[in-house]
């Protein structure tokens, strides 16, 4: 997003980071009182210029996801900010942020600060999910934040363990002569919304975890990750590449 009014132009990582820094410090002094105990979560918008992507990368540490909110946790200590043990930090570079989230008028960058009393920002999504191996009823999927459950498996619609029918929005046909659709589960995935963290997660199904067929990410930035039970889920960020059994590939974006 071009931003007319921005007073100047990122200078080196080194800089921008203690720019951000210095951002969130001043904001979490004066959420809570400074005191942060009902703090759930910090959400960094980025709305950088292509060109300049780069430089908040570096600044933010996207290849280690963990690093930055490491530098906000010093920050914290050293302003007697009680954080609770479980806060979490989030990164989403997008053009669009949500209204409750404070703009920096120097960078691009807003922050929106999710406390027990304001949970989640406000926010519509559109992503898309793209598949790279294995054949699909389609080749691009369209997804949207009002989606309650999309559901990701071999045949459009199975019937499971329980007796019931599942329906299957992104879809594997069990008669494609593709050989990466044999490992597919009837179940293996799906993809929900999460109005806390305003992102879309991906969680594995009966049919995704060990001893069946599996399902992997691999990051942009980062190491693989494995999904291992059906409970927690992985928040999916722009260019996740989603492995579903031995070879069927997704891939997640925000814009194509």
């Amino acid at each position: 997003m071009l931003n007319l009014f921005k007073q100047n132009k990122p200078k080196d990582i080194k800089a921008l980071r203690s720019d951000i820094l210095d951002i969130i410090k001043e904001q979490l002094k004066k959420a809570e009182s400074g005191e942060g105990g009902n703090i759930k979560g910090l959400h960094l918008y980025v709305t950088s210029d292509p060109q300049d992507k780069f430089l908040y990368e570096g600044a933010l540490y996207t290849d280690d996801e963990n690093k930055f909110k490491d530098e906000v946790q010093k920050i914290a200590d050293d302003f007697a900010i009680n954080l609770p043990e479980n806060w979490s930090m989030q990164i989403l570079f997008e053009e669009a942020v949500p209204s409750e989230a404070i703009k920096s008028s120097a960078l691009d960058i807003a922050l929106f600060i999710s406390t027990k009393q304001k949970p989640a920002a406000h926010k519509e999504a559109t992503a898309y999910i793209k598949v790279l191996s294995g054949e699909a009823e389609h080749k691009l999927y369209e997804i949207h934040s009002s989606n309650k459950k999309i559901n990701i498996g071999r045949e459009n619609n199975v019937r499971v363990a329980d007796g019931y029918f599942r329906q299957n929005q992104i879809a594997f046909p069990d008669n494609s002569n593709d050989k990466s659709n044999r490992s597919v589960s009837r179940q293996h995935a799906h993809i929900e919304w999460s109005d806390e963290f305003a992102a879309f997660f991906l969680f594995a199904d009966e049919g995704g975890i060990p001893p069946a067929n599996k399902i992997k990410v691999k990051p942009e930035h980062g190491q693989e990750i494995k999904l291992m039970t059906t409970e927690i889920g992985h928040q999916l960020k722009e260019g996740d590449q989603i492995i579903l059994g031995e070879s069927a590939l997704l891939e997640f974006s925000y814009s194509y």
